[in-house]
């Protein structure tokens, strides 16, 4: 049986996945990308070259601070936590998201 092809991200959907699972608290670049793996059911999967360019980015705008710590392996990691900011675009993700979706499924009910 062949493995389902992981769909890729439509522009802008991981700032809202990131922040998404950091909602919950702190998490390491590692741990965030398993928690979208694992909540979505193994259907989305986040490279490292697309999550860590976008972590800094997050951190730049403000959504994100980033603090040094010991992860549940024993190692050295960098922790993530949203901001206020973050929660805030949170929010303004997961609108636009909801309208966009609307907006798709309208389309495909159309047609």
């Amino acid at each position: 049986m062949m493995e389902p092809e992981i769909p890729d991200l439509l522009p802008g959907t991981l700032y809202m996945l990131v922040l998404r699972a950091l909602a919950r608290g702190p998490l390491h670049g590692y741990a965030i990308a398993r928690r979208i793996k694992d909540t979505s059911a193994n259907a989305l999967e986040i490279e490292d070259e697309s999550l860590y360019p976008a972590l800094n980015r997050m951190l730049v705008k403000g959504w994100l601070k980033a603090e040094w710590g010991i992860s549940e392996n024993n190692r050295r990691a960098r922790f993530y936590k949203l901001t206020r900011q973050g929660h805030k675009q949170l929010a303004v993700e997961e609108s636009q998201w909801e309208h966009l979706s609307t907006a798709v499924a309208k389309v495909l009910q159309a047609t």
